[in-house]
């Protein structure tokens, strides 16, 4: 299903907006001077990870798609630019035809990162191409970040499942698009019912703390929630006293209770100390949730716990200390003379100091591996693909003259993501600071058509 024709209120009705005022300014100079139709390529890139991280996560591509499709400038956009004087006539006339007409190639979504990777390729007019920079990055950046942060949880959390929590932490729009990503790194479930809408993701959720606080004891809001949902319901059990509530909970729902969620205290001691109330009052079956601020270090500590699930919010929707990838859009290669004339590409790369430095040319990606079938470098280049890296490399067709050629399921994304992850070395799911995980090499510099 395109969930770009739902027209859903999560939705907007363009994304040409999306973008800052000097991707338009800069068309109007290039149209002015006849540069615009110049055949260019763009990538998207990291230079670093997020400091201590040892791998990323390429999350957000359906979403890129979905935006490239919908970057329209309709006539209420176009009035808002004419009455802002913001772009001339002739560019406007320009705007007013817009649809993105060329290639888009880049890492499948789910997939890993390193630095340099050339996470996504657009190739097209300058014009075509420029204005979009915006928005691609505002998407990836995002919700990279949010996978990322989600892949380090569901790697601490083990088979342990996780519930994405975080629609009250964040923007109500970002809160879709984070509970999408935290889907693609790991997490079995969202309490968002928007991202469950839009995205099919399995949503969950039962009561807070305010509806055990409405009732004039806890018996009668134990029952109240029995009554209504049934006995495998999930009980909030530490609104006033841990240990009376879960007795009243198993009294009320009986051995057939499906769970108890505890928010507050020491997790560690209380799961133990509910975990043995409950197999002696004869729930061997209830499962124990818990909640409360976790980020993957909590959820490590918790390794040990008689933890069946773990409910996150504010650490996950905020990339668990880093809520942007770093990722970058830069030219890398123009038409060599005039516009659309057929000339060669000739590889173009900014000069300056302080680390913002990039490398010129059309580049293609490729992960060697090790004798075992794990990853052990990041293959980067500009030439010919060497004949051992033709059957490993990375970037796949997204867009195709204009048309999405590669929407998949969500699903595809998540599965791809854990066998990614799988295939890299095993120090990738230490938590403790470090290295990118595998080094990134670069080969055959050069221009390449």
């Amino acid at each position: 299903m395109n969930t770009a024709d739902l027209g859903l209120p999560v939705d907007v009705p363009s994304t040409a907006l999306f973008t800052d005022q000097y991707e338009l300014t800069m068309l109007r100079a290039a149209l002015k001077a006849g540069t615009a139709g110049r055949r260019s390529v763009f990538e998207v890139f990291t230079r670093r990870l997020p400091d201590g991280r040892r791998y990323g996560v390429v999350a957000g591509t359906g979403r890129v798609l979905d935006a490239v499709e919908n970057f329209r400038f309709d006539a209420d956009v176009l009035r808002f630019l004419r009455e802002k004087d913001i772009v001339d006539e002739q560019t406007l006339d320009w705007l007013a035809q817009y649809r993105f007409s060329g290639d888009i190639w880049g890492y499948p979504e789910g997939e890993v990162y390193f630095p340099g990777s050339p996470i996504m390729r657009v190739e097209g007019s300058f014009g075509e191409c420029v204005l979009l920079e915006t928005v691609i990055l505002s998407i990836l950046n995002h919700d990279s970040a949010i996978a990322a942060a989600a892949s380090r949880m569901s790697s601490a959390a083990g088979d342990r499942p996780l519930i994405e929590m975080g629609a009250r932490r964040t923007h109500e729009l970002a809160a879709v698009a984070a509970a999408r990503s935290a889907y693609v790194g790991g997490f079995a479930t969202t309490s968002d019912l928007a991202a469950g809408f839009r995205y099919n993701i399995p949503t969950v959720g039962t009561s807070a703390h305010a509806f055990t606080l409405l009732h004039d004891n806890e018996r009668d809001a134990f029952r109240a929630q029995v009554d209504a949902l049934g006995r495998d319901t999930t009980l909030l059990v530490d609104t006033y006293d841990v240990a009376e509530a879960v007795r009243t909970a198993v009294e009320v729902a009986g051995p057939e209770l499906g769970a108890v969620r505890i928010d507050s205290g020491d997790l560690l001691l209380v799961a133990h100390r509910v975990r043995q109330q409950l197999d002696e009052l004869g729930a061997t079956r209830t499962k124990i949730v818990v909640t409360s601020d976790l980020d993957e270090y909590a959820i490590a500590s918790l390794a040990a716990a008689p933890v069946d699930a773990y409910g996150v919010g504010t650490q996950l929707v905020t990339g668990s200390g880093h809520p942007t990838a770093s990722m970058v859009y830069k030219l890398v290669a123009r038409e060599s003379g005039g516009a659309g004339d057929g000339a060669p590409l000739v590889p173009v790369a900014k000069k300056s100091t302080g680390g913002k430095t990039s490398i010129g040319g059309r580049k293609w990606a490729a992960r060697r591996l090790d004798a075992d079938g794990h990853a052990e470098a990041e293959v980067i280049g500009t030439g010919p693909v060497p004949a051992d890296l033709a059957g490993r490399q990375l970037l796949v067709e997204l867009v195709k003259g204009g048309e999405v050629v590669a929407r998949e399921p969500l699903d595809a994304a998540r599965d791809r993501h854990t066998a990614a992850r799988a295939g890299l070395p095993l120090s990738a799911t230490q938590l403790s600071r470090g290295e990118p995980v595998i080094p990134t090499e670069y080969a055959h510099e050069g221009s390449g058509n």
